[in-house]
């Protein structure tokens, strides 16, 4: 496994100037696809305005107006999935829903933090967000409650805990059981996640179909962070905003989670991701 030194650490604290070559590229594609969706979306709100052959209303082609594929972000310097240095997605266990402790021979480290529980569900873009997508398969992976990234962060280079892949099932949904992410320098509270057509893709890592990023609400963030462990997290996030963080501020709409919980009995968070 690769190490990183305290002075790639300071580079990774300062997120942006990892992620944003790859931002530039990813949203230039998007605003080119933008454009031309756009085009053909007037084209066909043109022709089912109002009521169709059969009397009903377009509130069909309305919904699916409103559905977006989720945006591409970077997957960052710690993906973990072979693009930079170790691939764990190639390693037994890691197709699991717990992921707060580390698996194989050589890692037996548990991450600690605020139970967090987070669901996403995965649904197809092209038919409006209706239709979920059975059988995708969804990696996660999230830096712990002080900021560090497993595999490559200095002290827990030998852990691969907070990292994870699952098959959807007939919802399209996949649910994990971790810890709160702590806030590092630069970044908002996030996590990264790719998606996948099917589990033998991402357990060979290829075939990416989504890299993106989920973003977890300000005023979670705060009452997690005010509890032991996170200090570090609670000065971080108050230098920070979604509007001025490097992934988020060109619009969170369709990445910022639904939280609901306690610090006494845990969080659950929900995020619907249309591909």
């Amino acid at each position: 496994m690769r190490r990183h030194g305290d002075d790639e650490l300071h580079e990774h604290d300062r997120g942006l100037s990892h992620d944003l070559p790859v931002l530039a590229r990813r949203r230039m594609i998007r605003l080119l696809a933008g454009a031309g969706a756009g085009a053909a979306a007037g084209a066909g709100l043109v022709a089912l305005a109002g009521c169709t052959a059969d009397g009903t209303s377009s509130s069909a082609a309305d919904s699916a107006a409103d559905c977006a594929a989720v945006p591409e972000e970077t997957a960052g310097p710690y993906p973990g999935d072979g693009s930079n240095g170790v691939n764990v997605l190639k390693e037994s266990g890691v197709v699991r829903s717990a992921i707060t402790r580390s698996f194989g021979d050589s890692a037996g480290g548990t991450a600690e933090g605020v139970p967090l529980t987070f669901t996403l569900t995965v649904v197809d873009a092209a038919s409006g967000c209706g239709t979920p997508r059975k059988g995708a398969a969804v990696y996660v992976w999230h830096c712990d409650r002080e900021g560090g990234y497993s595999l490559y962060t200095e002290g827990v280079t030998d852990e691969n805990y907070l990292r994870g892949v699952q098959e959807t099932d007939e919802r399209g949904q996949v649910t994990f059981t971790s810890v709160f992410p702590g806030c590092y320098t630069g970044r908002w509270p996030h996590i990264h996640f790719e998606v996948y057509g099917s589990l033998r893709d991402a357990t060979s890592a290829t075939a990416i179909t989504n890299t993106s990023q989920l973003a977890l609400p300000k005023d979670v963030c705060e009452t997690v962070y005010a509890t032991d462990g996170y200090e570090r997290s609670a000065g971080n996030l108050d230098r920070l905003s979604l509007e001025s963080d490097s992934v988020f501020r060109d619009g969170h709409d369709q990445q910022l989670a639904t939280v609901r919980g306690s610090v006494e009995e845990g969080y659950t968070a929900a995020l619907t991701i249309a591909v």
